[in-house]
């Protein structure tokens, strides 16, 4: 009995020294000088091009080293020593993979995948079996190239450069957005009212349009710009963070000074946007009352942290479990059934350090430990709230803003936004939003709220929902018009 004890001991003592490898390089072509930084290896059953994974949403085996000095040409080793979701690679489901690798030199893009400048390879297909003497060799010859901007006479690029971002990275950085002018601007000296669109997370303003920007306001046509957020370390959310920097200040003092000095404007500016785009365009309007008439913010992130995730930020201690010992769900169907759970989310991005959803709200609402690190909201190995991070990320709380200084607010901002999101919402903003509502009716408010059945992604294609935002900013230029009759459409 003894010796088959043993005999069981020194078997699994003996796989636990032959793990699983990936030898992984770059090849001098592609980048000739060393590289410091995140190497990533991805790999899916079902991604051809792995690295392209939507973390939180494809869970998906994901592997990431530090290294320094590495030279082309010089191998980086893949074992169990790496950074591992969901587990050690010799761990992971044997079968059939499509396997990929990314030198990650953050040049400023927002997923590491598709930041351009990263270096990459081919993708390649793998059997792994329980051969774990077998090892894999991956060279990235590729780099990634920024996405074309297609225009046309009437769809336009435009980049501000920003010199307090540029100031704040170190190197330079514009405001880049896609403006399209109505179909008679060249025809007239008119000056037009301008709506500002804002995407929601993953969002591009070079991606070809999918119809959801305004461009008529009360039946006239007006300028819509295309804003999509996109920095380092995922959304900016158009706020002035502690870890992204002023973009806040950044859009209203550089880009759209730029944008009117090239375009014909008349002073008329709305803003607007989805999801991440929506809580950007409700927080530029409150914290910028007088250089925007009108908010229509549909389905905003956490607009009242007392329902972040479905989780109270000020009370619950842990993100990864309920109260009844059950996994927590970060994304739902129909608001009611768990799809994917928080755990699995906080723990994927963990190894994929940046870029991603949630590391993005810890880089907006977030600020920096005593150690010069992001300061994470949540332990992704426990689940645990970190409170310290707590008073930092109040300041963002939208909720708390207004209820904490109603009386600095109420004249500059009443009446000039409107709330909607859909009540089976994949994310529980919906909570939120409701929290928001009753406690802006508890002051007598006349922020407007319409909740519509549908969820996140469903709901921006209901016609009643975009009608409902279309007759707000219609009505809110109306008003416009009646204030400023002597800035009519006409120079």
């Amino acid at each position: 009995m003894k010796k088959f004890l043993f005999l069981i001991m020194y078997s699994l003592l003996a796989q636990s020294l032959i793990a699983q490898e990936f030898s992984v390089s770059y090849k001098k072509s592609a980048f000739n000088k060393p590289f410091s930084g995140n190497v990533l290896l991805y790999l899916s059953k079902e991604l051809q091009n792995p690295k392209n994974v939507f973390v939180g949403a494809d869970l998906t085996p994901v592997f990431r080293l530090e290294v320094k000095d590495l030279q082309p040409g010089e191998a980086v080793l893949f074992d169990d020593s790496a950074f591992s979701y969901p587990v050690s690679l010799s761990d992971i489901e044997r079968g059939e993979y499509f396997v990929q690798a990314v030198f990650d030199r953050n040049l400023g893009g927002r997923t590491i995948g598709k930041s351009p400048g990263n270096l990459y390879s081919q993708t390649q297909k793998f059997v792994l079996s329980k051969d774990y003497g077998k090892k894999y060799s991956i060279l990235c010859d590729k780099i990634v190239q920024a996405p074309e901007f297609h225009g046309t006479k009437y769809h336009h690029e435009i980049k501000a450069y920003s010199q307090q971002l540029s100031e704040f990275y170190g190197y330079d950085v514009s405001i880049n957005a896609a403006v399209d002018v109505p179909g008679e601007y060249f025809d007239n000296d008119k000056t037009y009212p301008v709506v500002f669109v804002i995407f929601g997370f993953g969002g591009d303003y070079r991606e070809p349009l999918r119809g959801d920007g305004i461009t008529m306001l009360d039946g006239k046509p007006c300028i819509t710009v295309y804003m999509d957020g996109n920095c380092p370390e995922g959304h900016s959310e158009y706020a002035n963070s502690d870890i992204n920097g002023p973009w806040g200040d950044a859009i209203i003092q550089d880009f759209i000074p730029a944008l009117e000095k090239k375009y014909r404007t008349n002073g008329a500016r709305f803003i607007t946007g989805h999801s991440s785009g929506g809580w950007s365009s409700l927080w530029l309007q409150i914290t910028n009352p007088e250089v925007f008439y009108g908010c229509w913010s549909s389905a905003p992130d956490q607009v009242d942290f007392r329902n972040y995730q479905n989780k109270n930020l000020y009370e619950d201690t842990n993100f990864f479990y309920n109260e009844d010992g059950s996994l927590a769900a970060d994304i739902t169907l129909a608001g009611i059934m768990p799809f994917v759970k928080s755990r699995d989310t906080y723990q994927m991005e963990d190894v994929v350090c940046r870029g991603e959803q949630i590391h993005s709200f810890d880089a907006v609402f977030g600020s920096f430990d005593e150690n010069g690190d992001i300061l994470r909201l949540v332990d992704p190995a426990s689940g645990d709230v970190n409170q310290s991070a707590i008073p930092i990320w109040r300041r963002y709380d939208i909720s708390l803003l207004l209820r904490e200084n109603w009386d600095d607010y109420k004249e500059a901002i009443d009446g000039k936004i409107l709330i909607t999101v859909g009540d089976q919402d994949n994310f529980y903003l919906n909570k939120a939003v409701h929290l928001l509502d009753q406690e802006m009716k508890n002051l007598g408010s006349n922020m407007q709220f319409r909740y519509f059945p549908g969820d996140h992604f469903t709901v921006h294609f209901d016609p009643e929902y975009n009608a409902a935002g279309q007759a707000f900013l219609d009505r809110r230029y109306q008003q416009w018009l009646e204030e400023n009759k002597e800035k009519s459409v006409y120079p």
